[in-house]
């Protein structure tokens, strides 16, 4: 079983009289500069001058920093860019200015993993993974609360990685929850396979494809859209409160009947070697290579898939039915 921390488990004094960096002001670099910065941590951050994200630094109260600056200063770092970008930022910018003694951080293991970056080995390594959007951290530690982090350390020259690790997430508010421990190696493989079976990739396909059936069949689009995407949210929502069974528990005994005879029919022995085929591609870095290339040429594949995607019937069909929502629209 994994090793959970929590507040207790975890010194703040560590990082007292340090300077943090954010590297990224996105969703979780924002939370992450707003929550440190509420313990009473010293934080900076960097941006790419211009941006919208640099504004919204400099309205939080930060006097934002290119990133080679930030290196310079900072003695606990944390890099928050997206996985394409990492590399170009580091060996521009943080491997020129990065001194023997300082940490290094990241909050998905990509780049390490999968060797775009290879950082000197007189610098530790640490991760912090909060398992929610920037949104949720933030909202969370406002209201005094947390979103559970996974942790893990990769390289510890000063003996203090793991330390180190756990008084960032504390900072950030996960330890009030729950730190779960693990590998750099384990975050990633399992991070990228859920990604691509379950959270974006099964389940997207899973509901084209059921929508498609039914439109073919000659049901109307919108009671197809309504029957195979809509009703999801319900069920995850369900799901994530209670656990699977606890879902079953609610839903109509008809429901559950259907759930546990003809559910092992759709996911049936061939997707499972399907996931098996997957998890290999992940661990043996077919898949990382892949979408490694894929950047280097111009995302050709991603672009036109994406723009595929976006003319599909059960896009059009759930901006109407989505339109009829009033809980749904932005405020």
């Amino acid at each position: 079983m994994a090793q959970i921390y929590y507040d207790s488990d975890a010194d703040l004094s560590i990082l007292e009289g340090k300077t943090v960096g954010i590297i990224g002001y996105g969703s979780q670099g924002r939370a992450h500069a707003l929550n440190l910065r509420d313990t009473g941590l010293n934080v900076i951050v960097a941006e790419l001058k211009g941006t919208n994200n640099w504004v919204i630094a400099e309205k939080d109260g930060f006097k934002p920093l290119d990133t080679a600056n930030l290196v310079k200063k900072a003695d606990v770092m944390m890099m928050l860019t997206q996985d394409n970008l990492q590399p170009v930022v580091y060996e521009n910018d943080i491997k020129p200015n990065i001194k023997e003694g300082k940490a290094l951080g990241f909050a998905h293991g990509f780049s390490i993993v999968y060797s775009q970056i290879k950082p000197p080995s007189s610098i530790d390594i640490f991760m912090v993974a909060p398992k929610g959007p920037g949104d949720l951290v933030r909202t969370q530690f406002t209201e005094g609360k947390g979103v559970p982090c996974l942790v893990a350390v990769e390289q510890n020259p000063s003996g203090n990685g793991l330390k180190i690790a756990l008084a960032y997430a504390k900072a950030l508010g996960g330890t009030r929850c729950g730190v779960v421990e693990t590998t750099f190696q384990e975050e990633t493989e399992t991070d990228l396979f859920g990604e691509q079976v379950v959270l974006c990739g099964g389940v997207t396909e899973l509901i084209k494809a059921s929508f498609e059936t039914l439109v073919e069949a000659g049901y109307q689009p919108e009671i197809a859209y309504y029957e195979t995407c809509h009703e999801l949210k319900l069920i995850v929502d369900l799901i994530i409160e209670r656990g699977i069974q606890g879902m079953r528990n609610v839903i109509s005994d008809t429901a559950e009947y259907g759930d546990m005879t003809r559910g092992p029919r759709v996911i049936n022995e061939s997707v499972r070697k399907e996931m098996k085929k997957i998890l290999t591609e992940v661990q043996e870095g077919t898949f990382a290579r892949e979408w490694i290339l894929e950047n280097r040429v111009g995302r050709p594949v991603f672009n036109a898939l994406a723009k595929k995607a976006e003319k599909h019937l059960i896009e059009e069909v759930g901006a109407k039915m989505r339109n009829m929502m009033p809980w749904l629209k932005k405020k």
